[in-house]
């Protein structure tokens, strides 16, 4: 039986915007029948590095980026290629949750393949939108914050389950249906029907940050919610931003006491 911690790896390597999502699907389905497992007896992770990327698209600094509006088929293209690039991201982040921290219950690497196939579906959905409008992925600027914030939390798997779902994913339950009804509004029913698979499938992938950062804290015996607030502090101060989708944040496992200490330290 081949490692999962292969596949994974091979899925973070792959460069391109037609290999990463089909080789992800094919790693998923076969993990989905039996044949990847988790083998006690693999070698410590490598070092982390840049996972596979395409030439482009080019990586700017977000400042660098330009404010577009939906009103032109040049800004909603724009629009669609940022949130394709968030899912081109999410791939890895997912496979690196899997390939980086290892000795977890068997649901935790089941949880990470199931994200990595949904995201790869999303980007793949995008990427056909963006085909319609006259576009590629890769014919705009994007930055490169997801990946910065899974180096930073490399060495930590509490640290990464808090910061990378609970924290820059959840922030596109709070914007996401605002896009949804700006799209609406314009007339542009196919990409706001690709924004609602995202934005449904997106509160169980929180929901799994959840988890398995709640699983982490109570194998450290730290309180979730005080930790929770420290990390924000050392890692991403400024990143909270009002106003919340409280329902949707609840669904995804954050609980109202911990909301209220967020939106009160929230920008």
């Amino acid at each position: 039986m081949k490692s999962l911690f292969t596949a994974a790896r091979a899925c973070l390597d792959a460069a391109t915007p037609d290999d990463k999502p089909a080789l992800t699907l094919a790693m998923a389905a076969a993990f989905a029948r039996g044949e990847l497992a988790t083998d006690g007896d693999a070698p410590p992770p490598e070092p982390i590095r840049m996972p596979g990327r395409p030439a482009r698209p080019t990586l700017v600094h977000p400042r660098d980026l330009p404010r577009r509006g939906f009103g032109s088929d040049e800004g909603r293209a724009a629009f669609i290629h940022a949130v394709a690039h968030i899912e081109f991201n999410a791939m890895d982040l997912a496979w690196d949750a899997v390939y980086r921290f290892r000795g977890l219950p068997p649901e935790y690497c089941a949880d990470w393949v199931a994200v990595a196939n949904d995201e790869a579906r999303h980007f793949n959905l995008l990427r056909a939108r963006l085909r319609e409008l006259g576009h590629d992925y890769g014919d705009f600027d994007a930055h490169n914050g997801l990946w910065e914030m899974a180096e930073k939390t490399a060495h930590d798997g509490l640290a990464r389950m808090a910061l990378v779902p609970r924290v820059l994913e959840a922030r596109g339950l709070d914007v996401t249906p605002g896009m949804i009804v700006k799209l609406r509004g314009l007339g542009d029913n196919a990409t706001a029907d690709i924004l609602e698979v995202i934005l449904r499938e997106e509160v169980a992938h929180v929901a799994a940050g959840s988890r398995w950062y709640r699983w982490y804290c109570a194998r450290a015996g730290v309180e979730p919610n005080a930790r929770f607030r420290e990390l924000l502090r050392e890692y991403a101060s400024g990143v909270l931003h009002k106003p919340f989708n409280t329902e949707a944040r609840l669904q995804a496992g954050f609980d109202p006491e911990e909301l209220v200490a967020l939106l009160a330290a929230a920008n």
